[in-house]
């Protein structure tokens, strides 16, 4: 069943973002380096589509600097204090991207290194830049390998806890799958590491309490995640239209024994990544301010495409780089809402003109759209002079 699952859920997936804790890729602060090397192999033969077309887009959200780097500090793992814990992950972060470099780039793949704040996915106009960076790199066909900015970080850290971020950079990228690389097999019952009764659920298609009650909590000393916040990582990921998987990851080549059929547990989405995405934007409180339009770019954003400079005539509100606004048509006439990519003042000064004039208006060279085509949400409704223009 697990086989069938996979082909079901990962098959199809063009962009997947996959999840290592600090127990798998570090044992007792040192390197695994023949398993990191096999998980490259697994994530070079992931890359391939079946049609042999464009490369499977992978992201990778990899704990571990502090595993790496707490030996140098010389405390043990559990009693550090917080700047302990940013002073290790500092030196380690640097021999956790230079290790990503070097196995990555033994089958001819580059990466790039991300860290984020628990601000960069919360707050708007930081959640967009942060998106925009990756969007980048996927572009250019870059593996990005991020993980959280410990050495910034004021709340408390706690090691290997990454299963909310990989859930968040999925949400943040509209990813198809999430693969969370752990040392189980999938979801239980109960846990069965202490209960023998224990029944493994192959598939969840709905997130229960009693599910939520019987995850427990991390057994390592440099993950203190555990299965509660893999199962937190599942609701967010569920929501945001991206299915999610839970395999072990120990064993050498971990996803290509999930592709040949692995025991693990999947969780499927509700909705697709960009629908979920645009439900979220839909879902926003009140706009900052309204952009109107002319004619030409209501039909080019109701044809699928995104909001140029050139096709505004008038902006109204205050509002900032990420900020939700309303844009309208014809008589004033709403006819979707989106995520801003210039503040107010900026639009005002580059409304009318071409994308390639906005770098010598504003001494600086943004995006071309001011609302992207994924960042906007159509209304159905149109009247009838927008119909017939």
């Amino acid at each position: 069943m697990s086989h069938s699952l996979t082909q079901t859920y990962l098959a199809p997936a063009k962009r997947v973002v996959i999840k290592i804790g600090s127990a798998l890729l570090a044992d007792g602060g040192e390197l695994r380096a023949k398993w990191l090397d096999s998980l490259a192999d697994d994530i070079a033969k992931l890359r391939q589509t079946p049609d042999q077309s464009a490369p499977r887009d992978i992201l990778v959200v990899s704990s571990g600097a502090i595993a790496l780097g707490h030996a140098m500090i010389g405390t043990p793992p559990r009693t550090m204090v917080l700047a302990d814990k940013q002073a290790a992950a500092a030196i380690g972060q640097i021999r956790l991207s230079s290790e990503w470099q070097q196995a990555l780039g033994q089958h001819g793949m580059h990466c790039a290194q991300v860290l984020l704040s628990h601000e960069d996915t919360e707050t708007r106009h930081r959640h967009l830049n942060a998106r925009a960076t990756l969007l980048a790199l996927l572009k250019k066909h870059i593996i990005p390998v991020i993980n959280e900015n410990d050495t910034v970080a004021t709340a408390k850290i706690r090691f290997g806890d990454n299963d909310r971020l990989a859930a968040r950079v999925a949400q943040m990228v509209s990813a198809d799958a999430l693969i969370l690389l752990s040392d189980i097999d999938g979801l239980y019952t109960s846990d069965p590491r202490q209960d023998a009764s224990a029944q493994h659920i192959p598939e969840v298609t709905q997130i229960t309490e009693a599910m939520l009650a019987a995850a427990g909590p991390a057994s390592h000393e440099f993950a203190s995640g555990g299965m509660i916040t893999k199962m937190e990582a599942a609701q967010l990921a569920t929501s945001s239209g991206c299915n999610m998987v839970i395999c072990r990851g120990s064993d050498h080549n971990p996803i290509g024994s999930l592709l040949a059929g692995g025991r693990c547990s999947w969780f499927r989405a509700n909705k697709k990544p960009m629908q979920a995405r645009k439900v979220w934007i839909a879902g926003g409180l009140n706009p900052k301010g309204h952009i109107a339009i002319d004619a030409g770019a209501s039909r080019a954003l109701m044809a699928g495409k995104s909001l140029l400079a050139a096709g505004i005539t008038e902006v109204k509100g205050n509002f900032v780089k990420g900020d939700l606004v309303s844009v309208v048509a014809g008589e004033g006439i709403a006819i979707g809402r989106g995520l801003s990519r210039y503040n107010a003042n900026d639009i005002n000064r580059i409304k009318g003109h071409k994308s390639g004039e906005i770098s010598g208006i504003l001494g600086y060279r943004g995006h071309d759209e001011i609302i992207h085509a994924d960042d906007l949400v159509l209304v159905e409704k149109r009247s009838k002079q927008e119909d017939a223009s």
